[in-house]
Parts: C-alpha cells; sequence; structure tokens
C-alpha cells in the first residue's frame, strides 16, 4: 500500500466548501498511513487520528447534504444512503475490528485501504455527480427490502458453511483494496442473451483460514489446489444466494475468470453494481457483488473451463507471484519538496520504475525515514520553515540514516548553495529545469553506479 494519497486536481469537484473539506480527509489520511505504520505509536495515535477522521467526515457529510439540499439535487437520498452507510456501518465495523485486535497491522491496513478507496471513488463519482460531471455509481441499486434479504441470505451462508459471524463493513463497496485477494468472477446468461454477473473477492487469509484448513492444507499462501477448491466452493455459495432471485432459474453459468485487482477495478469503473457487500468474518474480509442481468459482458480474461483450469490457476498465481516480487524489487525513493506539482510530476516520471514516497516538508521526510527507509532521497534546497541544507545535516546526524544517498533536485543551482552543502556528501545536484527524461537518466545512472561499487 501506498504510504501518500496524492490530491489531484480532478478530484475538484468545482463546488468550494466540498473541495476544502475533502483535502482535509486527504490530508488526514496521510497522517494516518504514515502512523499506522510506527508500531510503537500505531495504536494511541491511530485511536486519535481515527477519531479525528470520523469526527471530520461526519462534519462533512452534513455540510455536503446541505449544499445538496439548498441546490434541490435530484440524487440527494441515495447520497444520503451512502453517506449513512460509511457513517453507521463501515466506520463502526473497521473501529471494532481495531479495537478487538489491539491495532494489529492487518486490522490497522484494512481501515487504510478501505476508507482510501472509499474516500477516492465516492469523490470522483458520487460528489461529482453533484455537478453533473460524473454519474453515481449507486442509482441502481437493488430495492432494499431485495437488498437486505440477499444481506442477511449470504450471513447465513457464510455462518453455515464455515461457522463464521460475520458483520457488514459497508453497503456499497465500490472496489476498495483490503489487503492481497483473490478476485473470482462468475458470468451467468439466459436464452435471451442477458449477463447476470457475480465477483466475489476473498482476503487470501480468509481462504487459507477456511477452505484451505478444511482441506487440511498446510500453508502461508493461496496455491494451486486451495484456488482450484475455492472455485467450486465459490459457484455453491453463489448458487444458494441465487435462489433468493425468482428469475434465479433462467441462467446458466456461460464463464468463470480469475481476475487481478487491476482487472477487477476496471470492471467497477465500467459497470454499475446493482448489489456490493463488504464484510468481515473475523477471520479475513470477504466482498460480494453483482451487476445486473442486461448489463453487458466485459471478456477480460480467457474464461475458465474443465479441460483449462489447473493451466489458467497456474497462469494467474504466476502472474501474481510476479507481480509481488517486482514490488519487493523496486529502490525506494523518498521525494521531498514543498510544491505539489513537483512532488506529482516526480511520482508520474519514477513510479514504474520506482517505489515512491512523497512528502511536502523537511519534518515530514524525517518522520518518513523512521517508518520506511528509503534507497534515495530527492531533496528540494529551498523549504519554508526546514530547508533542503538543513534536513540534510539532520539526516547526516543520524547514525540510522547516515548513510542514505540524497541527491538535491532543486531550481537553486549557483555555485555558492552547491558549496554549503558539499561537505554533507551530497550524491548529485540536479536542476529542476531539466528535461524530465535526463532527470530519469540521472537518477536510472545513480543506481546502476551504486550497483557496481
Amino acid at each position: 500500500m501506498e504510504n501518500q494519497l496524492m490530491w489531484k486536481d480532478r478530484y475538484n469537484i468545482g463546488v468550494e466548501v466540498i473541495d476544502k473539506e475533502h483535502k482535509k480527509l486527504f490530508k488526514i489520511i496521510n497522517k494516518l498511513f504514515n502512523f499506522g505504520e510506527d508500531e510503537e505509536k500505531s495504536q494511541w495515535v491511530c485511536q486519535e487520528g481515527i477519531k479525528y477522521f470520523k469526527d471530520h467526515a461526519v462534519k462533512h457529510f452534513a455540510d455536503e447534504e446541505e449544499y445538496m439540499e439548498s441546490i434541490h439535487y435530484s440524487g440527494l437520498e441515495m447520497h444520503k444512503r451512502i453517506h449513512d452507510d460509511f457513517r453507521e456501518k463501515t466506520i463502526p465495523a473497521l473501529e471494532k475490528e481495531l479495537e478487538q485486535t489491539d491495532y494489529s497491522p492487518d486490522a490497522v491496513s484494512h481501515f487504510l485501504g478501505v476508507c482510501t478507496g472509499w474516500l477516492l471513488g465516492h469523490t470522483l463519482t458520487d460528489d461529482r455527480a453533484i455537478t453533473g460531471e460524473a454519474t453515481s455509481k449507486w442509482d441502481n441499486l437493488l430495492p432494499e427490502e431485495e437488498h437486505a434479504a440477499i444481506r442477511e441470505a449470504i450471513l447465513q451462508l457464510v455462518y453455515d458453511m464455515f461457522q463464521l459471524d460475520s458483520q457488514v463493513v459497508s453497503e456499497s463497496y465500490s472496489g476498495e483494496k483490503f489487503g492481497k485477494g483473490v478476485y473470482y468472477r462468475l458470468i451467468y446468461s439466459n436464452k435471451e442473451g442477458k449477463k447476470w454477473e457475480t465477483i466475489l473477492v476473498f482476503e487470501e487469509k480468509l481462504l487459507i483460514n477456511t477452505v484451505g484448513k478444511m482441506m487440511g492444507v498446510k500453508t502461508d499462501k493461496v496455491n494451486m489446489v486451495l484456488v482450484n477448491a475455492v472455485r467450486y466452493t465459490a459457484r455453491q455459495f453463489v448458487n444458494c444466494i441465487m435462489e433468493n432471485f425468482s428469475s434465479a432459474d433462467e441462467y446458466e453459468i456461460k464463464a468463470e475468470n480469475l481476475l487481478t485487482y487491476e482487472q477487477f477495478k476496471k470492471v467497477f469503473e465500467r459497470e454499475n453494481p446493482q448489489f456490493s457487500l463488504l464484510f468481515d468474518t473475523g477471520k479475513g474480509y470477504f466482498a460480494y457483488c453483482i451487476i445486473a442481468p442486461h448489463l453487458k459482458d466485459s471478456g477480460i480474461e480467457t474464461s475458465i473451463q474443465a479441460e483449462n483450469a489447473l493451466t489458467e490457476i497456474e497462469k494467474y498465481l504466476k502472474k501474481n507471484e510476479m507481480f509481488q516480487k517486482e514490488i519487493s524489487r523496486k529502490k525506494k525513493i523518498l521525494v521531498v519538496d514543498d510544491s505539489q506539482v513537483i512532488l506529482q510530476a516526480m511520482n508520474e516520471l519514477l513510479s514504474e520504475t520506482y517505489e515512491i514516497t512523497s512528502v511536502n516538508s523537511g519534518l515530514s521526510a524525517i518522520r518518513s525515514l523512521t517508518l520506511n527507509r528509503p534507497d534515495l532521497i530527492l531533496l528540494d534546497y529551498e523549504m519554508p520553515v526546514c530547508d533542503g541544507k538543513q534536513v540534510l545535516e539532520m539526516i547526516r546526524s543520524e547514525k540510522d540514516f547516515a548513510d542514505i544517498a540524497v541527491i538535491f533536485l532543486t531550481g537553486r543551482v549557483d555555485k555558492e548553495s552547491v558549496k554549503q552543502v558539499l561537505s554533507l556528501k551530497p550524491a548529485g545536484y540536479l536542476s529542476k529545469s531539466l528535461n524530465p527524461v535526463e532527470i530519469k537518466k540521472n537518477i536510472d545512472h545513480y543506481f546502476e553506479i551504486s550497483k557496481s561499487s
């Protein structure tokens, strides 16, 4: 999970009172990201931070609803329903898990993943819909009575199959990432060619703790045998839930896919789910999403059939394993600059090759070093309160950080400025006026040299 949630222009909806509050919520989430990684402080700091986030979100919802009322927004009732779900179900459920686990890393990860994903999705869709710039993803939800009936059926079925007492985290799950997951998609159709999609999202540890234990599989990660068993268990699960729909008998399964998280998000970006719930089973998180029959099949991956099942599962696991290895191999760069434009530009320029963390002050840089040691720091020279030279002096004065390479990336390239920091042994000095390609080339060259030395 990235350590920063960067504000971008596209998050502005053009209503000052709403945009201002969104920026504040982004800042609070960023602070929680940083504090949540500090094991010694995580519990008491997260308690205060989460309380502040909740109180601020609740006040923001009230202000936003008042604005929608003032302009007679037609989607007000549905928007309030989404707010109520987050306020009355999601936040309390996440808080409960944190308290029950003494703020375990998994619980903190769940909180940050769900809240970050919800905030981004809600801002880009439902909030932009207020000004007519987007369409709410929740305009076609199932009626509340039908929604409640399916929710209760799922809770009962999870208990019957696995003896797990689950609770609802969200009734408007919009694809938030809540840990390492398996994304399983079933596509049904009837004689008229209408489609019905169900997507199940399992946190990996849930599969290991349920299906894995039932099979006696001794593993701490998802393997081919386990995924194959999960497929059949999931089919039975979906068939039981579909019995709650009177038209379900008309539909037959036509295809099944294992999706990557990126593919799963594309489905959510393109299609509007009519039913989308997130649960905490106590052994891991689980989401159940339905895209109604009339929606178009998006055909993302090769369909899994009896004759190719093991091959497709093996390809899926290898793809995920390669992705995780690629992430772990990436060098870490901390970018320190008080300009949001520069931070965003460096993230776009470097994030494909490197793992990027961005901070906007010298003090934030020191805190970030403690939480997540980088391989290289790109440091601005001119910053308020604590300039680049002072930051580098602090880094060199700490035994644990003294050997971290620092390259100045600054608009200040006069000889006197360079001379002042030479004794602090920076690894380089780059001008912001350089072509981005040249900046990237210099950073790549630094790592090439350091690898061979």
